[in-house]
């Protein structure tokens, strides 16, 4: 089984998944395919992205927050977070 060594390539990993699942989601509706069925298909792209987007913000926070917080900007840092959770709602 293939296994990522870091968090790029880890990313990328999940991104090809979705782009997989997307691929097939598009050949089922092409195809006339039970509805359940592409739905079941659809929601499986969308969990890879839900892990690739956690995968990214992971990084981030180890990263960038992290560096923010050291020069003192850890209001700006916390603000850019809270409003990517905003959006999502």
């Amino acid at each position: 089984m293939y296994r990522p060594k870091d968090t790029r390539e880890r990313i990328i990993h999940r991104l090809k998944i979705a782009q997989g699942h997307l691929k097939k989601v598009i050949s089922m509706v092409e195809n006339d395919q039970y509805c359940i069925d592409v739905i079941h298909q659809s929601q499986a792209v969308q969990r890879a992205l839900e892990e690739s987007d956690t995968l990214v913000l992971e990084n981030h926070l180890k990263t960038c927050v992290a560096s923010a917080i050291r020069q003192g900007k850890q209001n700006e840092a916390i603000g850019e977070i809270v409003n990517i959770f905003r959006k999502s709602q």
